[in-house]
């Protein structure tokens, strides 16, 4: 994955690392805010296996390149469950994050926040946009909130923590 061009100069490899820790970042805002439930270690697994298609897509004579949106998620869920053996979970993160491409939406709601991750960092990549360090500001500022862990409106998040 580390061998392989993602968006503009990221690897697969760096776009799925961003993907897991963006889909846990909104995981752990939204139980954090919302009391909803998420599993995390599928969640993550399955980010870090989501493009796992082990194949340059960029490469015009490999085929089906043209369609690659459209059928790297069935060969990456395959590839992963072949490799590390995957649970429902996993299998319906993986296979249906490039929806609306993929016809069946996702069940989960681990697949939701997978799907939105990838959306957000392919965008990001793709046009060279960095604005992760504020976005984890506010997330891990939004969390110290809610658990009371600061003292004033004006603590940084990074005190907090």
């Amino acid at each position: 994955m580390k061998n392989f061009t993602q968006h503009g100069n990221t690897t697969v490899f760096e776009h799925c690392v961003s993907v897991a820790k963006y889909s846990l970042l909104m995981a752990q805002y939204l139980e954090k805010m919302f009391k909803l439930k998420f599993d995390k270690d599928s969640l993550v697994r399955a980010a870090l296996l989501h493009d796992y298609f082990l194949y340059d897509w960029h490469d015009k004579t490999v085929p089906g390149h043209n369609i690659h949106g459209f059928t790297h998620p069935r060969k990456a869920m395959l590839n992963a469950d072949r490799d590390f053996g995957l649970n429902e979970v996993e299998k319906d993160i993986i296979s249906k994050h490039m929806f609306p491409l993929t016809i069946m939406p996702p069940r989960y709601r681990e697949s939701v926040l997978v799907t939105l991750a990838d959306k957000w960092c392919a965008l990001c990549e793709t046009f060279k946009v960095d604005v992760s360090s504020y976005i984890i500001y506010r997330v891990n500022y939004r969390i110290a909130l809610a658990n009371g862990e600061l003292e004033t409106e004006g603590q940084t998040a990074e005190q907090a923590l």
